[in-house]
């Protein structure tokens, strides 16, 4: 490249101003070409020839839609974070007006627009600065002055000004004294040494710990359910919590008037402290986009954002807030097909792979109710859909399955006796906060590395088969899914070892789990399409050992009920699942997971 940073930058401050003024929009032209490629690859090149051992990621940005009031390019190393919204990264910000840049290590300005308590956010770089220890510092210490940036007011700007923890000024007078870049490669040289501290913390907003905390037991959940006259199957419950700390989004489906709605009210009324961790949504039939989840800015009146009446944004910020990072907070959607869930969730979905955020607004304006212009996902947010197949509602693309857990719910005959001779009325308030005790390790074991299981050839050929069947109907699956599996099995085997009175679980009934909630959904098409697979799937959940598997495989669909009390079969409820879908791909030409 022939152009040098300093060169780049000195144009950048000169043209941005105007560039903004000119258009409301940044389009693809030169500001953008300057901060988002040159600047960016001349970066990354200095950056990734000094310390190639470590992952970096370069990104600048002119805004997305409009511009951005300050323009900024940032160095992340990705074992710290992966967004700007979060955590330490170093970087560049260029003033509003263009008469200087400042190189600076900065705080996620998510978290205080996230509306986190600056008195917290304070703390926590005054922690970081007390790891420094070089006498020799050239840079300044603690936040920018107030409008160094040039944003007279804007909060996009002040937020990047609280946030700094060190930082140094280059006017655009001095940047056209300067004969090359060694400024700000000895600046970035500097701060790199900086930087690397945060990778020795554990974290610097360590979460607070709640008095009186005791570890997570599933058996004092189902005996509280049980108690308070509910009735769910021991294991669907352990599936069910396992599914929340593998992945904090789980598809409750199955039979209208089941108990799906009804579990996740349980399990969040049990465990949470108070109703602001709580939000039970219905799903409108008019959802096109994301407005009825978290709202829009109001075009006429600037600074003026319109929430949705449902509490869904203000759940999320209260979530974000560093006091409450050990507290489970649950957003529960409920009937969520009754419209189509990739137009009005695709944000969310986006969001919890790449761990970005959601644009809210530009952060142009002093925003009344403090809400954020950018919203990420916190890690103690858990997400729970319900889903009735009717008439009225919509399937479910492999896009949204891919990123859930989906539990589904049956009512046996057994079951359904039981009931009938002893119809108890359940009483949900007689579990509010009966496991509050436990949220902290909840949350915990949500958020931690799970140890491997131990039986980890048996789920990898069991995982592999899978895998050749499906990949003929083009349901097959991929890393994610394969690394979600092997997270739920090593949560089960946690949560196990650590209750005592929690039953064992044999490697083939972790698999079933598996196989059920992460594998199956995916498959639907034409009976000219699945027949075949579906009776290839279905021997696969016999014991291998088994002979005459077709035959058995008919005895099965003759008598369904029969399966359980099988010696021949090694998967059971996928067993039961799968010969389900075969039966509706027979009958009606067409099967799929939700509707069989």
């Amino acid at each position: 490249m022939n152009d040098t940073l300093k060169d780049i930058f000195i144009s950048i401050m000169e043209k941005y101003p105007s560039a903004r003024s000119n258009s409301p929009y940044p389009g693809d032209g030169t500001m953008k070409n300057s901060i988002e490629i040159s600047a960016t690859n001349a970066i990354q090149s200095f950056i990734s020839g000094k310390w190639n051992h470590i992952n970096w990621k370069i990104e600048g940005s002119v805004g997305k839609g409009q511009w951005a009031t300050i323009p900024w390019i940032a160095i992340l190393n990705t074992a710290i974070t992966k967004t700007v919204s979060q955590d330490v990264y170093i970087v560049f910000l260029f003033s509003a007006k263009g008469n200087k840049v400042f190189v600076t290590l900065n705080q996620g300005t998510g978290g205080i627009n996230r509306a986190q308590s600056g008195q917290v956010q304070s703390e926590l770089r005054e922690e970081y600065l007390s790891k420094i220890l070089e006498k020799n510092l050239t840079f300044n210490k603690g936040a920018l002055p107030n409008n160094s940036l040039e944003g007279d007011g804007n909060t996009r700007a002040k937020a990047y000004e609280e946030a700094c923890i060190l930082w140094k000024e280059y006017k655009l007078a001095v940047l056209k004294g300067m004969k090359d870049d060694s400024a700000f490669l000895n600046d970035i040289e500097e701060l790199v040494q900086y930087y690397t501290i945060a990778e020795k913390l554990s974290k610097i907003d360590a979460s607070p710990q709640r008095k009186n905390s005791e570890k997570f037991k599933v058996t004092k959940l189902q005996t509280n359910i049980e108690s308070a006259g509910f009735k769910y199957d021991k294991k669907l419950i352990l599936r069910f919590i396992s599914a929340l700390c593998t992945k904090p989004f789980v598809i409750l489906t199955g039979l209208s008037g089941s108990g799906k709605t009804k579990l996740a009210q349980v399990f969040s009324q049990w465990i949470i402290e108070n109703q602001s961790q709580y939000c039970l949504i219905p799903v409108g039939s008019d959802w096109t986009n994301r407005d009825p989840l978290i709202g829009y800015p109001n075009a006429l009146i600037p600074g003026n954002y319109i929430k949705s009446d449902n509490g869904i944004l203000d759940l999320i910020i209260e979530a974000s807030k560093h006091e409450n990072s050990n507290k489970p907070f649950f957003l529960i959607l409920d009937e969520m097909n009754l419209s189509h869930v990739e137009r009005y969730f695709s944000d969310f979905l986006s969001t919890m792979e790449s761990g970005g955020a959601i644009t809210l607004h530009d952060g142009s304006h002093i925003w009344k109710d403090s809400v954020p212009a950018f919203l990420s996902l916190p890690k103690n947010l858990f997400i729970i859909g319900t889903v009735n197949i009717d008439e009225t509602t919509y399937m479910f693309s492999p896009k949204v399955l891919d990123r859930a857990s989906v539990i589904e719910f049956s009512v046996s005959e057994d079951e359904m006796r039981d009931f009938l001779n002893n119809p108890v009325k359940p009483d949900l308030e007689s579990l509010a906060g009966a496991g509050v005790s436990m949220a902290d390790d909840f949350v915990r074991i949500s958020n931690e590395n799970i140890a491997e299981f131990e039986d980890m050839d048996n789920i990898n050929n069991a995982l592999l088969k899978f895998f050749n069947e499906l990949k003929k109907t083009g349901s097959e699956f991929g890393y994610r899914t394969a690394s979600e599996i092997y997270r739920f099995a090593g949560v089960i085997k946690k949560l196990i070892q650590s209750d005592s009175n929690e039953d064992p679980w044999a490697t083939d009934e972790v698999i079933d789990a598996a196989v059920m909630q992460k594998l199956l959904p995916k498959v639907h098409g034409s009976r000219k399409k699945l027949e075949p697979v579906l009776n290839t799937l279905a021997g696969l959940c016999l014991l291998e050992s088994s002979v005459n598997t077709l035959e058995i495989i008919k005895n099965f669909e003759k008598a369904p009920e029969k399966i359980n009390d099988s010696d021949h079969v090694r998967f059971k409820i996928s067993l039961e699942k799968i010969l389900r879908m075969k039966k509706r791909a027979i009958q009606e030409g067409f099967t799929s997971f939700a509707e069989a």
